[in-house]
């Protein structure tokens, strides 16, 4: 029979169920149990008595369950034949977990076979000591986390595929963007598989997924996200297009403000405005027509020039009223001159330079030498009374009245008498 005084945990943190190796004890030794534990005593592969956290003496007075199993004869000296279950209570974190095989559902949005693997990472606590020991250790001597893992392993994978191809069916998650619901995923998984744990007294503090493996070398999988990056690449295109086109536009727009600002602040400086810069281009598009000499277009430049505003147009207006006078005066001048060449005998106006008239045969007298032709000996000679050449009248008189009358009249314009010798045309 072997004494011992002090039992306590002699295990690390990453174990939840550890058997202390001494099996029999003598009544009065003191069981140490640190916090975040708990002590389960067997006796006869019965758990007996549960410890909290503190320093205690196992006497018979402590031990109500096994007062019945305890053995008075012996005077409360003899030893204990029993063992002690160390459960250690703290969040086991970083316990990792992964799927053994590929996880195969319908994509929900593109409608293809698709499989995926899936991993991540847990944190499990000890929740109810007894039912673990039960349910889970048996005859172990020690349960760690790769040995709890091992022996949950087979639960947690099925659920886990079933209950993950469920969630993207049900909330239609798109695989090409399902890394943006890992934090849902985790979060609903943690809910669904929190219950299967604690059927073996461990806590399922918190779930993550992690990692999702994809079919990238599946020539199905890899056709679909290359139309999912079209699909959104020609939206995004389009959009930066539209941006770019609307910059440029309010850029021109900018553009044409600042110039016409420019344009404008000249125009104050040099004394005219926009009307008088239109006024001046019409008065240039005039000067240039082949058309100026012509009244009609001189006139509707003038109008169009009188707009122009202040001394500027107060000069532009003389010079276009200048070039319209001379223009007239022109136009006079040459239709008089179209007019001084008449002939001597009928008076009809005759071409220039012309000697002979064309419709009676007379002679063409110019006019604008102030000559006339003497009736008598038919040369050119000065207006006057007397020809020059021959000394003949170029007046004749009434003879009732003395008026000069035309030598080829008929009668007097002034007293009406019948002039003799004067035949008809």
């Amino acid at each position: 029979m072997a004494l011992i005084e002090i039992i306590k945990y002699e295990g690390d943190n990453s174990t939840f169920v550890w058997k202390h190796p001494i099996e029999d004890f003598n009544a009065g030794s003191q069981l140490i149990v640190y916090e975040s534990q708990e002590a389960l005593f067997f006796m006869n592969g019965q758990a007996l008595d549960l410890f909290p956290p503190g320093r205690h003496t196992l006497e018979t007075q402590n031990l109500p369950l096994l007062r019945k199993h305890f053995n008075r004869a012996t005077g409360d000296k003899s030893p204990f034949q029993c063992s002690i279950y160390f459960i250690n209570k703290t969040e086991q974190m970083a316990v990792k977990w992964g799927t053994d095989s590929h996880v195969e559902f319908i994509e929900p949005t593109y409608n293809f076979p698709i499989k995926i693997g899936a991993s991540g990472e847990m944190s499990l606590r000890a929740e109810d000591s007894r039912k673990l020991l039960v349910k889970v250790v048996g005859t172990e001597k020690t349960i760690n986390q790769q040995m709890l893992m091992q022996k949950f392993r087979g639960f947690l994978l099925t659920h886990v595929k079933t209950y993950l191809a469920n969630l993207i069916q049900e909330y239609k998650i798109n695989i090409f963007s399902i890394d943006e619901y890992l934090t849902e995923i985790s979060k609903a998984l943690h809910a669904k598989l929190a219950p299967d744990f604690m059927d073996y007294g461990i806590a399922l503090e918190r779930f993550f997924l992690t990692t999702i493996l994809k079919p990238e070398e599946d020539r199905t999988y890899q056709r679909f996200k290359d139309l999912h990056f079209r699909q959104y690449a020609d939206i995004t295109e389009a959009e930066l297009r539209r941006k770019v086109g609307i910059i440029d536009q309010k850029t021109q727009a900018e553009r044409m403000v600042i110039e016409a600002q420019s344009i404008a602040q000249k125009r104050m400086l040099e004394g005219y405005t926009y009307k008088d810069e239109r006024s001046f281009d019409v008065a240039e598009r005039v000067a240039s027509n082949e058309a100026v000499g012509q009244v009609s277009s001189l006139g509707i430049g003038l109008g169009m020039i009188t707009g122009v505003s202040g001394s500027i147009g107060e000069k532009v207006g003389g010079i276009m009223q200048g070039a319209l006078g001379d223009a007239m005066d022109a136009k006079t001048h040459s239709n008089q001159m179209g007019q001084e060449f008449v002939c001597s005998n009928c008076g009809k106006p005759a071409p220039a330079n012309a000697k002979f008239c064309s419709e009676c045969g007379g002679k063409v007298v110019d006019r604008s030498k102030n000559e006339i032709v003497c009736q008598t000996c038919g040369e050119n000679t000065p207006q006057g009374k007397f020809c020059s050449a021959c000394g003949a009248p170029l007046v004749n008189t009434c003879p009732n009245c003395n008026a000069e009358i035309n030598a080829k009249s008929k009668f007097c314009p002034e007293c009406g008498h019948k002039l003799e010798g004067n035949n008809n045309e």
